[in-house]
């Protein structure tokens, strides 16, 4: 399985970005897909996760509300729709899945909120 990310940049705080996060190979046995960041000195932190059985999502108490994640079965691909974008959402970005007892990251993608 292979997690290609996309969409990350820098930007201003209030406006948005769209991440995707494009799923190839052996994906049939998904199980959960999320977004994680990581800060510069920070641990990586989970933003959002999808549960691909019953599409309920969970977020974390600092994006609620301003973060979407969703998911395109036809595409394969996960998207994090993130708006009011804030300094402190600042970090690398990464798509992980869990597919049967495997778990897979993607390489990360910077976004950048500047004040």
């Amino acid at each position: 399985v292979q997690l290609v990310e996309s969409g990350g940049g820098s930007v201003q705080a209030g406006d948005s970005l769209r991440l995707s996060c494009a799923a190839s190979g052996s994906t049939f046995n998904t199980i959960a897909m999320a977004w994680y960041r990581q800060a510069p000195g920070k641990q990586r932190e989970l933003v959002a996760s999808i549960i691909t059985g019953d599409g309920s999502t969970n977020y974390a108490d600092s994006v609620k509300g301003r973060f979407t994640i969703s998911r395109d079965n036809a595409k394969n691909t996960m998207y994090l729709q993130m708006n009011s974008l804030k300094p402190e959402d600042s970090a690398v970005y990464y798509c992980f899945i869990r597919a049967g007892f495997y778990t897979y990251w993607g390489q990360g993608t910077q976004v950048t909120v500047s004040s």
